[in-house]
């Protein structure tokens, strides 16, 4: 997004001064996941939220800044829990420094994002981005005790990503709207946008996992299905496949016992059955629903145009 690029620089600046500390592996450990490859895409929302939303100074340069730290926090987090190999096409960072240091330097992440929120000297937007903290830590254990769960509903499902994924999106944008003091109906138009944006993003993810490349993905294809994940072209694909497949599903999912073989039927069958079209076919609905969302600024907002190019970017990135 060519408006914000000089807003992001700013981001940028403030977060590699906030990562750092005397304690040398703090500043090394989030180096390695903060670096040069992430998207940065929710600091880029709350920028263009507050934009869009008629602000001209940089008080949202500190909430963009404490939302990719809270997002950094939850991988560092969740790459312990899953016991993933690859994030952002790097080691994982527990296989470098050791899990209770990820989940510690991911703890001070959590802590500099909080006194982000409180140095930007919005309460609104403190209160905004503590509601998301915990809804996306619910939706994670919520994730953790349906694992393997093959009967999964589609609404469960949703409720998950919702809360895990899109809530920070929402956040986000709600966030950098109340900084800048727009509208209520604004406010709510916006936390709508992000929420949309957040669901098609993890369902054009999940879909990923299954048809993408590492180089793409930065992390192995896959990975959902080996960590017993039961993400909806999964859960679809079972649900289609019950007369046939249902011992192989009950093996790799449900047991988690896999060979080296099964990831290419599951994918297989996943594309044989449509599902992975239904899926992100879903995805380009969120995403249509996330530029209606900006019905209440006008089109001659040239940030209106680039927040619907964003939710178009979430559902066009490649396979």
């Amino acid at each position: 997004m060519a408006l914000a690029r000089a807003d992001m620089a700013g981001v940028d600046a403030l977060i590699r001064d906030r990562m750092q500390s005397p304690v040398s592996v703090i500043p090394a450990l989030a180096e390695h996941l903060i670096g040069g490859s992430a998207k940065r895409l929710r600091p880029l929302l709350t920028i263009a939220a507050a934009r869009v939303s008629g602000s001209t100074d940089d008080a949202c340069l500190k909430l963009a800044a404490s939302v990719e730290f809270i997002h950094t926090a939850t991988l560092l987090h969740d790459d312990v829990v899953d016991s993933s190999e690859l994030r952002r096409g790097k080691v994982a960072a527990h296989l470098i420094w050791g899990a209770p240091a990820s989940v510690l330097v991911g703890d001070f992440l959590f802590a500099r994002s909080f006194e982000l929120m409180v140095e930007a000297g919005s309460m609104q937007a403190l209160e905004i981005l503590a509601r998301a903290s915990r809804v996306i830590a619910e939706g994670e254990v919520l994730q953790l005790t349906r694992a393997h769960d093959l009967n999964l509903p589609t609404e469960t499902y949703l409720e998950i990503i919702k809360a895990k994924t899109a809530e920070l999106f929402a956040a986000a944008a709600e966030a950098g709207a109340v900084s800048a003091g727009a509208t209520p109906d604004q406010c709510r138009g916006l936390r709508r946008y992000g929420q949309n944006l957040g669901l098609a993003f993890q369902l054009v993810d999940d879909a990923l996992d299954y048809s993408g490349e590492s180089e793409v993905l930065g992390k192995n294809p896959g990975d959902d299905f080996r960590e017993g994940k039961a993400t909806l072209p999964l859960l679809m694909t079972i649900a289609r496949t019950a007369t046939t497949e249902k011992a192989f599903w009950d093996r790799t999912v449900g047991r988690r016992e896999q060979t080296d073989e099964d990831f290419q039927k599951a994918r297989a069958l996943i594309v044989e059955t449509g599902a992975d079209k239904a899926t992100l076919d879903l995805a380009a609905d969120y995403a249509a629903a996330a530029k209606a969302a900006l019905a209440d600024f006008s089109t001659s907002n040239s940030w209106r145009p680039a927040l619907e190019d964003l939710a178009d970017f979430a559902v066009a990135r490649k396979m």
